[in-house]
């Protein structure tokens, strides 16, 4: 029976964090998007292209102290249907941090 060698072992153990890293992500924007959608339809907006892009990430730590990775994303979005805005889609680990539309106009 052949050994498995270190290299290997840890060419297999990059493997599957990346793949754990990319499933995350897929996730995690997954997520964003469902809940800009949902946020633009509560706010009576058109959610435009019909989903998020990626703006940022972190790394953060939860509320019991544990290390996390924080992922920002913004998307557009038109109240009139003339003028595009910007969005915003803060994901911290599986849940959202936050959410928000610009403020609108006062006239």
């Amino acid at each position: 029976m052949a050994e498995l060698s270190w290299t290997t072992l840890a060419a297999m153990l990059g493997l599957c964090l990346a793949g754990w890293a990319w499933y995350a992500g897929l996730a995690a924007r997954e997520l964003a998007n469902r809940v800009a959608a949902e946020t633009c339809r509560e706010g009576g907006a058109q959610f435009l292209d019909g989903t998020v892009a990626s703006h940022g990430l972190a790394f953060a730590r939860d509320q019991d102290g544990r290390l996390i990775l924080r992922r920002t994303y913004v998307f557009d979005y038109s109240e009139d249907g003339y003028n595009r805005k910007r969005g915003f889609v803060v994901v911290s680990g599986g849940r959202v941090d936050s959410v928000g539309l610009a403020p609108r106009a006062v006239h």
